[in-house]
């Protein structure tokens, strides 16, 4: 899974940085480190990573500014994107989520958990993208249109918003109408935060 991969991390803390590329460069991944968003997004066309570990708490442009520029920039649709925050930080994860983050890694974290965690999204993508390939772009129910190409949904020619994740959780559902998902079987393709955040909704 790691061989080819590449990590870009992104944190104001150089020995964070230090720790992070040390044990995932340990484990064969390609990583290269920037010090704040702006040289981040600067680095991206050249280095194409796969996934991003993006520090919310940051000076100048924060991990949110960072996220919602790559998320509206179509070509970067296939990066993955993980926030790294503090346990203390729980409306960053809010944040981060209709930022368009795909997961976010608690700081601090032990080594094994932060590899795992990596290979676990980088997983998660690798099985998106086989489902998107063998089925269609389009998904209709009775009155209910769902398109994973554009992310919109129309219900009687309506055209309903849905953040992100929200969407995720949607298609997911609607591959297979009548099918009782276990919860473990979302959490492992739509991040935990936005399907507490839609039930709740």
């Amino acid at each position: 899974m790691s061989s080819g991969k590449r990590i870009l991390l992104v944190d104001d803390e150089k020995d964070i940085l230090e720790f992070l590329s040390y044990n995932l460069t340990k484990e064969g991944f390609i990583v290269k480190t920037c010090l704040n968003g702006s040289s981040a997004i600067k680095v991206i066309d050249e280095f194409q990573p796969n996934l991003i570990v993006l520090d919310v708490m940051m000076p100048g442009m924060d991990g949110i500014e960072t996220c919602e520029i790559i998320r509206a920039n179509s070509n970067y649709d296939n990066i993955i994107i993980a926030f790294l925050t503090a346990r203390s930080e729980d409306y960053s994860q809010v944040a981060g989520l209709e930022a368009g983050a795909d997961d976010y890694i608690n700081k601090p974290i032990k080594p094994k958990v932060l590899v795992s965690r990596v290979k676990a999204l980088l997983r998660r993508k690798t099985s998106q993208g086989i489902d998107q390939n063998i089925s269609s772009s389009s998904i209709n129910i009775s009155d209910l249109n769902i398109n994973r190409e554009s992310y919109q949904v129309e219900r009687d020619g309506i055209e309903i918003s849905l953040p992100r994740k929200e969407f995720e959780i949607l298609y997911l559902l609607a591959t297979i109408p009548g099918k009782v998902f276990k919860r473990e079987e979302i959490f492992d393709k739509v991040w935990e935060m936005m399907l507490l955040l839609a039930v709740e909704q």
